[in-house]
């Protein structure tokens, strides 16, 4: 494969690698503002920062997907170790997927989220997931950025 093109394949990964990066930021930002205002009522603040906080971490959980996942289980990533190192931690990675999913499901009701009696709870393990999953992607970045 001639060097640009190589060169032009490492630039793309590496502006899906920085787009990921910011919305995993982002969402974790938002994440820490939420868990900062407890206990949880149902008034409006709360309301709009859950609404924000569930856009951002679907918008995160997707930039996951096609940044890294995407190209890895279509068979597109050559390298044995990258590959052999998605095998390892994607399972892992798709159970965080669900449950973030599932805290979307729970959670993005627009203004009439009323009951949020297990939201603490909820928030701390999708917390505990949302770790698990960063140190996952973190291996698998810095894998797959390796030269």
């Amino acid at each position: 494969m001639p060097k640009s093109t190589i060169k032009e394949r490492r630039g793309s990964s590496q502006d899906m690698f920085a787009k990921l990066v910011a919305e995993r930021t982002e969402m974790l930002t938002t994440f820490c503002r939420l868990a900062g205002i407890e206990p949880y009522t149902a008034d409006k603040s709360v309301q709009q920062l859950l609404q924000e906080f569930c856009q951002i971490l679907v918008d995160y959980v997707a930039a996951g997907h096609f940044a890294l996942y995407e190209r890895i289980v279509e068979g597109k990533e050559r390298r044995r170790e990258v590959a052999e190192l998605a095998a390892e931690v994607y399972p892992r990675i798709t159970q965080t997927t669900d449950l973030a999913l599932d805290f979307n499901d729970k959670y993005d009701c627009g203004d009439h989220c009323t009951v949020l009696d297990s939201l603490s709870a909820d928030l701390s393990r999708l917390g505990e997931e949302l770790a698990m999953r960063i140190e996952l992607e973190d291996r698998l970045l810095s894998s797959m950025t390796r030269r």
